[in-house]
């Protein structure tokens, strides 16, 4: 399997809905590394390691977010992987 990196910025209605813990749940539960966090402009960054097909499940859960988000616009980029990251935590 082959290993890779995804940073996904999601903009929308996505800070002060559970977006950040429901990806920390979500990537605990498949196993990645990397981290959630807030931006300034209203966005949530999402970086991410992992094997590739489970970060393209992943980003897929990402896209579409808690219930009562509501994701507007979703960037994402692949990379390699850097093994940076030793668990998957919410940054602030």
């Amino acid at each position: 399997m082959e290993a890779a990196r995804i940073r996904v910025v999601v903009r929308g209605v996505v800070q002060g809905v559970g977006f950040r813990y429901f990806v920390l749940r979500s990537a605990k539960e498949s196993g990645l590394r990397g981290f959630v966090k807030n931006l300034r402009d209203g966005g949530v960054e999402v970086v991410a390691e992992g094997h590739r097909d489970t970060l393209e499940r992943f980003a897929e859960g990402v896209a579409e977010g808690p219930g009562h988000a509501q994701v507007r616009e979703i960037e994402v980029e692949w990379s390699e992987p850097s093994g940076e990251f030793e668990s998957f935590e919410v940054s602030f």
